[in-house]
């Protein structure tokens, strides 16, 4: 398979759609590793089985309308492996293999037949000590922009998943990039008052649009930057309850066609009627209560 993704929103040609079932027993306070699971566990409202299959299987249905190749990971009993975004990610025609959270350390091997498919010169396996993970990750033609966490007390979040050691890295493999770091809100427990990745609060779309939270920034700066990369007029504005709802989250097959949620109302009409986005609305609330949405839940392979 030759690898080729060079921005968020070329057309896609394949794509590795996490898998839905066997995902285990709902997991306790302790065994959550996000804000947003833990609220959902704390409340009682964490998804059923049956919920998140009906709602992969809606999403998979709208990939293949338009012809994508979908691969999905081997089943591993009682595991969630919804969210694929999060194992590897692809820049350019390069794999990185993330160095995810111990919680998920099994993950990996799911994936080995679709690892397999790739030319092992194209595969980078990071050292031990850097973590990063592609919802951290968005590619966007000359620019990387990465997600992190600058705080002395990385150590101490559950929800801080990529570190500067990781950024460091990418700089020396993708030297001609420019490689932007937004320093992240972390909040283990109060999904209001931080943010897990930074798909979660900025999310680019079309060919010159993106949608944004300004407070996921721990810098008013970085927010700051990306407005001036992108233009005020291109950008997207949400509030802290459509955070929360994960509105940054859809998830791009064309510059033209987005997956979103379909209660997404204020958005999904605003880039109808105002940016003339085809948005191909699904049910996605259940898998939400887990910490991601459509973008955590995919790994791009190839787009145009």
């Amino acid at each position: 398979m030759k690898l080729n993704i060079k921005n968020e929103t070329g057309r896609l040609k394949s794509v590795v759609l996490g898998q839905p079932k066997s995902i285990g027993p709902v997991p306790t306070l302790e065994e959550s590793y996000d804000a947003k699971s833990y609220y959902s566990i704390e409340n009682g409202i964490y998804p059923k089985e049956e919920d998140i299959i009906a709602e992969m299987t809606a999403f998979e249905k709208v990939l293949k309308k338009y012809d994508v190749e979908v691969f999905r990971p081997n089943i591993i009993k009682d595991y969630n492996q919804v969210f694929a975004r999060d194992v590897a990610f692809v820049i350019e025609d390069k794999m990185i293999i993330s160095n995810v959270i111990k919680d998920r350390a099994d993950e990996q091997e799911a994936y080995r037949k679709i690892f397999e498919k790739v030319e092992w010169r194209k595969i980078i396996n990071l050292p031990e000590t850097a973590h990063i993970e592609g919802g951290d990750v968005i590619v966007w033609d000359d620019f990387l922009f990465v997600g992190t966490c600058f705080s002395e007390d990385y150590r101490n979040y559950k929800t801080a998943r990529t570190n500067e050691y990781a950024i460091e890295i990418l700089k020396e493999y993708f030297p001609k990039k420019r490689i932007i770091d937004l320093d992240l809100k972390k909040n283990d427990k109060v999904p209001y008052q931080g943010v897990l990745h930074l798909d979660c609060t900025f999310n680019p779309i079309g060919k010159d649009k993106c949608i944004i939270y300004k407070d996921g920034f721990v810098d008013e700066s970085d927010y700051q930057l990306i407005i001036d990369i992108f233009g005020e007029e291109n950008c997207f504005h949400i509030t802290p309850e459509e955070m929360f709802e994960m509105y940054p989250n859809i998830f791009s097959i064309s510059p033209e066609v987005v997956v979103s949620d379909e209660t997404f109302t204020r958005m999904n009409d605003f880039l109808r009627n105002e940016w003339g986005f085809t948005v191909e609305e699904i049910p996605y609330r259940e898998i939400s209560k887990m910490g991601g949405l459509l973008r955590c839940s995919t790994m791009p392979l190839v787009r145009e």
